[in-house]
Formats: C-alpha cells, structure tokens, sequence
C-alpha cells in the first residue's frame, strides 16, 4: 500500500503496556509500518496497571516511531488526580503534535483521554494535516450516565457542541458498531465520514485450546472445575451486581468457580464483596502479560461480559473479541438489543440475560456446566464468528482500505 504522508497516532498508551486501547494501536500501527508508511505515535510515559512506572521518551518500537510525552501519574483510582493526569496528556500532546505534524499528514486520535481530538483539533488544522478519530467510547455522554459531572449541565452541552463540530470537521470518525453508528448519525454527522471497524483480537496467536492441555488449569488449581471466566478492566460502565449474586447462589455448588483476571475500578467492590458474603467459589488474578493470552482467555470454560444498558451505542466492550477467537460461549448481562446480544443469538455462540436477574444467570451455568458438549459447540460456533467478522487480519485490511480512501 502507498501513502505519500506520514500518520501519527495520539493515544495516551502505546506498546510496550498491554491495556485493551494500547494493544489494538501496537497492531495497527506497527502493521503500517511494516508495509513502508512513516507511522508515529504520541503517547505517555505510563503504564495502564503502573503509573509510576516510566517508559523511554523516545524510541523505535517495530519501526513505529513513538513519542512520549510527560504528564502527571496520580493513576486511575484517584478521579481528580485522573482529570488531572488527563490535562496535562491533552497539553503535552498538542506541543508534540505541532512539533511534528506537516500538512497532509493523517493525524489519528483515539479516546483516551476523553475528548483528545477536541483540543487536538486546533493544532492539527494549524498544521494543515487531515484529522480521524478512533472513537473507542463516547464522550461526555459516558461520564454523564455514569454521574461524573464536574462541569454541570451547561458545561456538558458546551463540550458535545466541541466535540460535534471535531467530528464533523474529520476525514472519517471510525466507530465500533451499528449502535455507535446510529449515536454519530443522531448528532447530525453524515453518514460518509462515519465508518464502522470493529475492535479483534489475533486469531493466529488466540486459538482454542483444551481444558487438559492448558497449564495455567493445573497452576491455578482449577483442573476438576467448571470455570466462569472474566478477563480485563472492570470498570464503571461493566455492571457486577448480578453475576456476584449468581455465585453466591451457587456457592455451594461443588464443581462451578468464577476466576477474575485483571482489574480496574470495580476490583475493591468485588474483593470487598467476596470477603462480605465469603465467596471461597472466585478466584482473583492479577492482568497476565500478552504472552499467557492463549492461555488466559483459553481457561475458562465459558466467559461473561457486560454493560450497563444505558451505554450501549457509546461503548462496546473490547474483551469480546479475545473470547471468540478462545472458542468459548459468552454470558452477557445486558441490554437484549445491544450490540453484541443479537451477534451471539444468531452465531448460537452464547446467551444474554437481563441485568438484575441472577436466578436465570445461575441456572444457566448449571446448565452449561452439566452439559459439556452443548458448551463445546457453542465454543465452536464462536471461534467460526470470530473468523468469518472479528479477526485481526479482516480490521487491519479494513484499516488499510480507509487509510487509503482517506490519503486521496
């Protein structure tokens, strides 16, 4: 593929941190390196799990040209600390984007910090070079729902009307689903500059894998159980309420366990509640390295996910894609017509239960717990949809065809 000009990357974490935003980046734009493309990258000097950690200024990273800025590291546990570690990425960043930012280089945002590409967009238009945004969530309205409010209601209008009129400005603004779709058309941006590319996962490293053969069952004593499995962020947006009280249902049950792995803002209310309600039933680990992927995502005999309702169309959970190239079912607890229920009923690869109703989520991990071939199947139906839709190879080409569309 031929591009005349240079792209460059602003997320706030790049290679080598392993968080959901920074690994889809590494990918992406080491995949356009490798095919001759000047790419940069401007991010920070964090790590996602390790703020205080501090990542070289600059470096070549898989021909990747990456710049990191410095900004504050009060962490992710802090929210005013957050806002401000926030901040200070949105200056440093616009100061390193118009050092290297020429006219007709593509300049692509990402979401994190929110709303990077409302103040990027100054410089990037000073700079006479072509902005697209990655919109990984939708921001305020995410913030909103979600009761963080500091600028109130006339401070939230003015920062939609900014980020509205950022969008309609952008070559393209890649969303990851219909439903997002929908929430960009809503706010009046045409339909041609919006184009849906799906998140992935890498379907030649991912790859199903048999309970017996895995290490990490006998290693994390796990080998004779029917595991629920959850791996990544917990986060605000992933509502835990109704699949703790389904395993405090099933406490008792000798052969279920739920393992988390990762972490993330809801890490403290789940230890508190297993210790609460003594749920010896989960295990806790912490985010494996990239490498134990394929074993990690592979444990679990069936994997659970999900969303507050009132977010789908602003936020589509990436962690999917990794449990589909696994071959394993997924239980969502979420909106019946969200974006991912309606893929998992047509596939037959998984089962949507309400939020709220742990009885149908208990009785439904009893169900594929004592029937191991219909979970079988069910894994094989996932890893199909996962070939035919979600692998990496199916986005980067997807990547490549609109870098291209957005280079003439």
């Amino acid at each position: 593929m031929h591009c005349s000009r240079k792209i460059i990357f602003l997320n706030r974490f790049f290679a080598p941190d392993h968080s959901a935003t920074s690994q889809l980046l590494s990918d992406l734009a080491v995949d356009l390196a490798h095919r001759g493309i000047p790419v940069h990258v401007i991010t920070s000097r964090m790590r996602y799990d390790d703020p205080l950690d501090r990542l070289p200024s600059e470096e070549t990273v898989d021909a990747v040209q990456v710049h990191r800025v410095w900004s504050s590291r009060f962490g992710r546990h802090f929210l005013p600390g957050r806002a401000i570690d926030y901040l200070t990425f949105h200056l440093s960043a616009a100061l390193m984007l118009f050092r290297w930012a020429r006219p007709k280089d593509l300049v692509v945002v990402l979401t994190d910090p929110p709303l990077l590409a409302v103040t990027q967009w100054p410089v990037i238009r000073l700079r006479h070079a072509a902005l697209l945004t990655w919109n990984q969530d939708v921001f305020p309205e995410v913030a909103t729902l979600l009761g963080v409010r500091p600028l109130g209601r006339q401070g939230i209008r003015l920062l939609q009307r900014w980020r509205n009129h950022t969008w309609q400005q952008a070559s393209r603004n890649v969303v990851l689903g219909d439903r997002m779709a929908e929430r960009l058309r809503g706010e009046a941006i045409p339909a041609e500059r919006i184009r849906v590319i799906h998140n992935w996962s890498d379907g030649q490293t991912i790859t199903p894998i048999r309970a017996e053969e895995n290490p990490l069952r006998t290693a994390w004593g796990l080998t004779d159980f029917f595991v629920v499995g959850y791996s990544g962020n917990l986060g605000r947006a992933h509502e835990l309420d109704t699949l703790l009280a389904a395993a405090e249902q099933l406490k008792q049950h000798p052969r279920i366990r739920f393992l988390f792995i990762g972490g993330g803002a809801g890490q403290a209310r789940l230890a508190a509640r297993i210790k609460t309600a003594q749920l010896t039933n989960i295990l806790l680990q912490p985010y494996q390295p990239r490498a134990m992927l394929p074993y990690s995502l592979t444990l679990p005999d069936i994997h659970w996910l999900s969303l507050l309702p009132s977010l789908e169309g602003l936020i589509v959970p990436s962690k999917w894609y990794g449990i589909l190239a696994a071959g394993r079912p997924t239980l969502y607890i979420g909106d019946q017509q969200g974006e991912i229920p309606p893929l998992l009923q047509a596939a037959g690869c998984g089962v949507t239960c309400r939020v709220g109703d742990s009885q149908a989520v208990a009785r439904q991990l009893v169900a594929w717990a004592d029937n191991p071939r219909l979970c079988q199947q069910m894994g094989e139906a996932a890893r199909q949809l996962f070939m035919e839709r979600f692998d990496r190879t199916i986005a980067l080409t997807a990547w490549h065809q609109l870098i291209q569309d957005a280079s003439r």
